[in-house]
């Protein structure tokens, strides 16, 4: 059963507490480490510590923004006028309705003015800031285990097209043998034609023989195929493990691409040269979707 993450997602939570509603929400891209950035309400400084340390206890790699959009309900506190202001306005008044520019306004007027009519807010004990800071802590592990949860549900995609490219690169690799034994028999009448060019009829047939054994040698590509195939089932074996295996597996893809590139070189056919070709192909296109395993 393939367990994989991948390191894109998204969780998102709401609460209230108080006075105070705010939204978490978590996201995440590709990342070659783990990066955590974090964005928070004034007041609620220690909000950033604990964001950093629950995401650092899931996830290990990948760069995850966490934001908490917070508002305080409007205040109901007493109303209060700020005499000072609205006697700057009454002055203000007085001069434009001596100069005829202005009527003499009313009282719902100037306490209509900006500034004029404040509403105290009630001060927020240290208690309540206190229980609403726990209840956001709260909110932000429920909107990072989200995020965990989205990253494992698109892991389980990315592990099933995973799994496909490693059985795709392991039935290129089967391909690969049966086309590596006609190679012998390919490098034997090359040479014995190119020999017969050069020498004519009088080709020994025992030179022929030992020339082509030579090269046949060099062109051995067992071994490479015996790598890929111990490759393909550390592959599998990754894919299934708990832990995280994005690095691992970018390791691996590195070591597949480099059989891959040396089958290549060796082949001596058109036959091994297109199978080695779709080989190289198929592990590319898994090197590109590893990118995304955490």
């Amino acid at each position: 059963m393939l367990k994989l993450s991948s390191m894109t997602g998204f969780g998102r939570t709401e609460g209230a507490a108080g006075a105070w509603s705010w939204a978490v929400e978590a996201r995440s891209v590709n990342g070659r480490n783990l990066e955590v950035r974090f964005r928070g309400p004034p007041g609620f400084d220690s909000l950033e510590r604990l964001a950093r340390e629950a995401a650092q206890a899931r996830f290990q790699r990948g760069q995850i923004n966490v934001s908490i959009q917070a508002r305080r309900a409007a205040a109901t506190g007493a109303a209060k006028v700020n005499r000072e202001l609205l006697q700057r306005y009454v002055e203000l008044s007085d001069e434009l309705v001596a100069a005829g520019s202005a009527v003499l306004p009313g009282a719902d007027g100037l306490l209509a003015l900006r500034g004029v009519v404040e509403i105290g807010e009630e001060d927020e004990t240290a208690d309540v800031r206190a229980a609403v800071e726990t209840a956001m802590a709260a909110s932000l592990a429920e909107a990072l285990d989200a995020l965990k949860a989205s990253r494992l549900a698109e892991g389980a995609s990315l592990g099933k097209v995973l799994a496909g490219l490693v059985d795709r690169i392991d039935g290129l690799r089967g391909e690969a043998e049966g086309r590596a034994a006609e190679q012998a028999p390919a490098i034997r009448d090359r040479f014995a034609r190119r020999l017969a060019d050069l020498l004519g009829e009088a080709a020994p047939v025992d030179r022929i023989v030992q020339e082509a054994a030579v090269l046949a040698v060099r062109a051995d590509v067992r071994e490479e195929l015996d790598r890929l195939a111990s490759h393909v089932a550390a592959a599998r074996s990754l894919m299934a493990d708990d832990a995280a295996a994005g690095r691992r597996l970018d390791f691996l893809t590195q070591e597949f691409m480099r059989e891959a590139n040396t089958v290549c070189s060796k082949s001596a056919t058109t036959g091994l040269t297109a199978t080695g070709l779709a080989l190289k192909a198929a592990i590319d296109q898994f090197r590109e979707q590893v990118q995304n395993v955490e």
